[in-house]
């Protein structure tokens, strides 16, 4: 995309306020991009907005600028603790970078304060921020924003200061609904007054996320921003400044080609992504020991504090490896990434598609590479179909080291490393066996023995997958993986402790259940008979308070309740049994009642 080619700001049909234009000219911003001049104007006259636009498109401004604009044009100015705009985006690291670009363009309207609302923090820090500074514009994740609104009971009523909101933002609404918040949405969206405008911003459009426009949107304006030229023909998903690769290599070969290729990129920006939390850990510490000179940072879902500190080092950083799970795949914005390296294909396709447009953002240059197994060379052209993301093979040259035996040393001498290896590959098994692509990525097929080669594993972990198989072509080393020492002494001192009481407890006989000589068989006999008593009237004091009607009539409705769910009968049908049933019940009690008085 060439974002030089749509026109100056100034050549919108709706002016934009002088400081806003400064703001633009001092980011450098100078030309707007296609889904900027569409989105602006619409959002500025007052219309809902449900814009499906590629990744790297710009849909940070097209939201954030329209946002501070409707705020300046209010009739009554906002109050300390009134929010006049609301953006709900799916992860923390999305929320930081919006409310770094809306700081950029407040800071020359001091009346108008932002609150930053997501995880990793603690809530009661953000009520008393809130409370202290007020906010009128709250950029948040889902689950921490619903949270707020139940801390009334800590003098928070958030739900009183949305009742002057003029424009909900749902940023990369689709991922929102993929991570599971639909529930945590509805829970926001029944707080916010019907009276407002909406913007739903997507790289692509889903059944649920049509529904949403559908409950959220009054009358929306649908903008769907495309790439140019034959691209556009086909619904090209990634930006057409992108170079799209992949590679064929064995399990075995695969790190060693990851390490290679780091190796001769040492000098640029690269994201690699992992499919699992546990691989990201392994891997992650194995590259920072063999890619010498090079900044590694990791970041996956389960980290909780740390996340935030890491995203802005590797942002501010000119050169170094992310290496990273998903949770960095959507709207995430980092400067000047020069490759995108897909060690493990995502769970789901669409993933695909946005982990490649970390890369290549508004009108720059990007490469993204993908490695595939030989069984898996078939995903190229799912994706070309079903993506339409065409990729061309590479075929990695240079020099290409066995470094899995230093992998192997790193496990040796720590525990930590040994552990993290064995999660990976359990994790990495799980995953796969997971894929939305199921057809072509078979659990099946997987040749465990080569897998666990690639991972440089010291011997297999017991799992239900390797059960009962043996694995010839996989050679266990010979030393006894328990007396691999943690680094960590304290750990280490944990882990002899726990050994030791395990080994007392295995030294500990069992007493025989069967027979006890000791004891005669009368008085055991006469515990089993005990035991017996004591079960038995627990049994009828748990059932007491249900008589055999009630049990009846309760076995009947749900019998019928099956029926209704197999679809043997229709809801009306349903209906009429259940309180036909209830009905015959009220009369036979009726005379009893009559006896009693």
């Amino acid at each position: 995309m060439d974002n030089t080619t749509e026109g100056r700001w100034d050549s919108l049909p709706v002016k934009l306020n002088d400081a806003i234009l400064q703001t633009l000219d001092e980011l450098k911003f100078t030309h707007m991009t296609p889904v900027q001049a569409a989105c602006i104007p619409l959002f500025m006259s007052n219309k809902d907005v449900a814009a499906e636009a590629v990744t790297g498109s710009g849909k940070t401004l097209a939201f954030v600028i329209p946002i501070v604009e409707l705020l300046l044009k209010r009739e009554e100015k906002l109050k300390k603790m009134q929010v006049g705009a609301l953006v709900v985006t799916p992860t923390r690291e999305l929320a930081l970078q919006i409310s770094e670009v809306m700081e950029h363009f407040i800071q020359k309207f001091p009346q108008f304060t932002q609150i930053l609302l997501i995880g990793g923090t603690n809530p009661i820090d953000d009520v008393e921020k809130f409370k202290d500074q007020g906010a009128n514009i709250v950029i948040a994740t889902p689950g921490r924003l619903e949270d707020m609104f139940r801390r009334k009971a800590d003098g928070l009523d958030l739900a009183g200061s949305v009742r002057s909101l003029d424009v909900l933002v749902l940023d990369e609404a689709d991922r929102l609904l993929d991570m599971g918040f639909e529930t945590s949405l509805n829970t926001i969206l029944g707080y916010l007054p019907k009276q407002r405008r909406t913007g739903l911003f997507s790289a692509t459009q889903t059944q649920e996320l049509e529904k949403l426009v559908r409950a959220g949107l009054r009358n929306p304006v649908r903008i769907t921003v495309k790439e140019k030229g034959v691209a556009a023909s086909a619904s090209q998903k990634t930006p057409s400044r992108l170079a799209n690769y992949y590679t064929i290599c064995r399990s075995e070969d695969k790190f060693n080609n990851l390490v290679a290729f780091l190796r001769q990129h040492k000098h640029e920006k690269n994201l690699v992504f992992f499919s699992t939390c546990a691989c990201v850990e392994y891997y992650g510490r194995a590259l920072e020991t063999l890619v010498k000179k090079v900044t590694v940072h990791c970041i996956h879902g389960k980290m909780k504090n740390k996340r935030n500190k890491i995203f802005a080092d590797f942002r501010a950083l000119k050169s170094g490896i992310l290496v990273c799970t998903d949770v960095m795949a959507r709207g995430i914005d980092i400067p000047d990434v020069n490759w995108v390296l897909q060690y493990d294909p995502p769970s789901s396709a669409s993933a695909f598609v946005h982990r490649c447009g970390r890369t290549a953002r508004i009108g720059n240059q990007g490469n993204a590479l993908v490695f595939l197994l030989p069984m898996e060379e078939s995903y190229v052209k799912f994706l070309s179909i079903n993506q339409k993301c065409p990729l061309q093979k590479m075929l990695l040259t240079g020099d290409v080291v066995d470094v899995l035996p230093k992998v192997k040393a790193m496990a040796l001498a720590d525990r930590a490393m040994f552990d993290r290896g064995m999660r990976a590959f359990v994790s990495f098994v799980q995953a796969y066996a997971k894929h939305e692509c199921s057809l072509i990525f078979r659990i099946k097929d997987v040749d465990f023995a080569a897998l666990a080669r690639g991972f440089a594993l010291l011997r297999l972990p017991k799992m239900p997958e390797l059960r009962g198989k043996h694995f010839p072509d996989f050679p266990a080393t010979t030393v006894d993986t328990e007396t691999i020492r943690y680094k960590d002494k304290h750990r280490e001192k944990q882990r002899q402790k726990m050994l030791t009481e395990l080994r007392e407890k295995d030294d500990t006989p069992f007493p025989k259940k069967s027979f006890i000589k000791n004891k005669a068989w009368s008085k055991q006999k006469t515990r089993k008979e005990r035991k017996k008593k004591r079960t038995a009237k627990r049994k009828h004091n748990e059932g007491s308070d249900v008589d055999d009607e009630d049990m009846t009539e309760l076995l009947n409705d749900t019998r019928i309740l099956k029926k209704l769910k197999k679809g043997q009968i229709s809801e009306e049908d349903f209906e009429k049994q259940i309180t036909s049933g209830t009905k015959s019940k009220h009369k036979t009690e009726e005379p009893s009642r009559e006896e009693d008085l």
